[in-house]
């Protein structure tokens, strides 16, 4: 029964930066650790790359031959990879005792409505693989309510299209306030709450106060769904790795299947993993305070 996790996520979020993170703080706490890359876009890999869609079929290749675009031309490497599955899965038999983390392209397209990614990870579960959808966003889009509402829809649409248990990162939050400061406090965005009061912020702006019955129907769609909620992560902090990893096994499955030796027993594991984020001191420490609380 191997585990797993699907890493996506908008281009620069911190997809690479968080597998190769993730890499080296599960190995370190004996766990055995294979990284795939599926992103034929991803010619400097820093981590150690187990299996490489690059093997298979190139996005420079793709685009030179079929005389299309970056994103076309990713989006007709996974449509291959579909196609050519077998390449996959007879990689994946020789990985079986390996915890995997997928590495998959930042078009998310590939997410929202494509179909060749969710085929490949129904097909994945056919196999037994237990997967995790690890959803990466950039902090800082917190800092304005336009782009955190597209996150939010973003993160939505996302967590119904892959049907897998599903767990959202504001990635950077150590550089969260990089690009502006936040108007109400952390755990606001983090556990979504009444947005109503975003929508005073968007109404507010000279362009959003346009689409003031979009913007609030689109803050009434979300609500209705309540279903996006954010973890915190800084990859360079290990308390925050720890964290995030907690979350993960628990929503995976993994404390109760997926045991290391040295474990204690499955219900003590679980409980150890019931982690609840408290964001209070993330707020001390990497941003200052808000100009209004909630």
């Amino acid at each position: 029964m191997p585990f797993g996790q699907i890493i996506v996520g908008p281009p620069g979020s911190g997809k690479t930066t968080y597998c190769w993170g993730a890499y080296q703080y599960l190995t370190a706490i004996g766990r055995k650790v294979a990284i795939v890359n599926l992103d034929p876009a991803n010619d400097t890999i820093p981590y150690p790359c187990q299996i490489n869609i690059a093997d298979l079929i190139t996005l420079d290749d793709t685009m030179s031959e079929l005389s299309l675009g970056p994103n076309g031309g990713i989006m007709f490497c996974l449509e291959y990879l579909l196609e050519n599955l077998d390449w996959l899965t007879e990689r994946l038999e020789k990985l079986q005792d390996h915890y995997i983390l997928f590495d998959f392209p930042g078009q998310v397209e590939l997410f929202t409505h494509h179909t060749a990614v969710k085929d490949i990870l129904g097909k994945l579960e056919k196999m037994d693989y237990r997967l995790v959808a690890v959803h990466l966003v950039d902090a800082h889009y917190c800092t304005d309510p336009s782009k955190f509402i597209s996150v939010l829809l973003l993160s939505l649409k996302t967590m119904i299209q892959l049907e897998l248990p599903h767990v959202n990162v504001l990635s950077k939050i150590d550089l969260i306030e990089s690009y502006g400061k936040l108007r109400f406090n952390l755990d606001f965005y983090t556990d979504v709450m009444d947005l109503s009061y975003l929508l005073d912020s968007l109404n507010e702006d000279a362009f959003g106060s346009k689409f003031k019955k979009l913007n609030e129907a689109l803050c009434g769609l979300i609500e209705d769904f309540s279903l996006v909620g954010f973890y915190t992560l800084c990859v360079e902090d290990k308390d925050s790795m720890t964290k995030l990893q907690q979350v993960i096994d628990k929503a995976g499955g993994f404390v109760f299947g997926g045991l290391t030796e040295g474990n204690q027993s499955i219900m003590l594991s679980a409980m150890k993993s019931g982690y609840h984020e408290d964001v209070r001191d993330i707020q001390e420490r990497w941003m200052e305070e808000p100009d209004d609380t909630i």
